[in-house]
């Protein structure tokens, strides 16, 4: 059990620092290269953010460990949403500009709703497996696919994007290596440290994945958003959480199921509807109080009902 608990740390330690590797050493590559700050923020530096749950998903998903993969998924996404954007806000009220409100709010609505009708074959197709088919992971990868061209189209309109550190060309390449590799090692280590202490504990992976995992492979989102608000950077700090749901939805899903079918257990409908309600509320706060703004106790309620929907789970098992 110590053994077990100590793979999980390390690995979520070797994620967060991987991805963070990664980000700075891909960043400078790009910098290097002539692409601007902006499309570097919106592709490179999202992918880092969303490395961890990444490898952690297709490890999961290499090793049949079902669970793990939603529960991940949909945990950092709940993460996210409530915690992450209501810690942002408290620190400083969000002001969201009008193409999240109706865009890319939207969007991530969108992807939580697709993943409700793709699951529940039993319900709609009257089929006796619950199952997210490679065929439906390939749908949400074109829906990816979608997203890069908006943000594409996005990147010629919007401002600045976050600065970037250059280093020398041999250093930005060790760093993208290191980064990949410490991300490979800690997305197995944590995979295998998660499996054993649930087995060890007699809970279900699923929780592992909706607590621990999900926590774990999210605090590189919340450091970015949480920093980005205390510096007022209100954009980075709410795209960042709507762009990363979007990603972790269309791409890291939707790899992993093309990896591997993955068998969807109803209960995880509960979850999934906590998410496209979370989602809702989002996009319903921002016509309360201030006009496309996140006040900060708005945010303290976000926290409140993420606080409220982790100790469920717990109780759930």
């Amino acid at each position: 059990m110590v053994l077990s608990i100590g793979f999980l740390g390390i690995g979520i330690i070797l994620l967060i620092y991987g991805a963070r590797l990664l980000v700075d050493g891909g960043s400078s590559l790009a910098k290097r290269l002539g692409i601007s700050p902006l499309v570097i923020g919106l592709t490179i530096v999202s992918f880092g953010t969303s490395a961890p749950e990444l490898v952690v998903n297709v490890v999961a998903s290499i090793r049949g460990s079902a669970e793990i993969v939603i529960g991940n998924v949909i945990g950092s996404n709940i993460m996210n949403l409530l915690l992450i954007l209501g810690i942002s806000a408290v620190i400083f009220p969000l002001k969201v500009q009008s193409s999240t409100v109706w865009k890319e709010i939207p969007m991530s609505l969108l992807a939580a709703l697709a993943v409700i009708i793709m699951a529940n074959d039993a319900f709609i197709d009257g089929l006796t497996l619950n199952i997210l088919s490679r065929s439906e992971g390939l749908v949400l990868l074109f829906f990816f696919i979608i997203f890069l061209y908006y943000t594409y189209g996005i990147s010629k309109v919007v401002g600045e994007g976050p600065e970037v550190r250059v280093f020398g060309k041999g250093r930005s390449a060790l760093m993208v290596l290191g980064g990949l590799t410490l991300l490979f090692l800690g997305g197995r280590a944590a995979v295998s440290g998660g499996v054993d202490i649930a087995r060890a504990l007699g809970v279900s992976e699923a929780l592992i994945g909706f607590t621990i995992l999900a926590m774990g492979t999210s605090l590189p989102e919340l450091a970015a958003s949480a920093v980005a608000a205390w510096r007022k950077q209100m954009d980075i700090a709410v795209g960042n959480v709507i762009g990363s749901n979007i990603f972790n939805i269309f791409f890291i899903l939707g790899t992993s199921t093309v990896i591997s079918a993955v068998p969807f257990k109803s209960a995880f409908n509960l979850d999934l509807g906590v998410l496209l309600l979370g989602t809702l509320i989002a996009f319903l706060t921002l016509f309360v109080g201030k006009r496309h703004v996140f006040e900060r106790w708005q945010g303290g309620v976000f926290v409140g009902l993420y606080v409220t929907y982790l100790a469920f789970i717990i109780a759930r098992g």
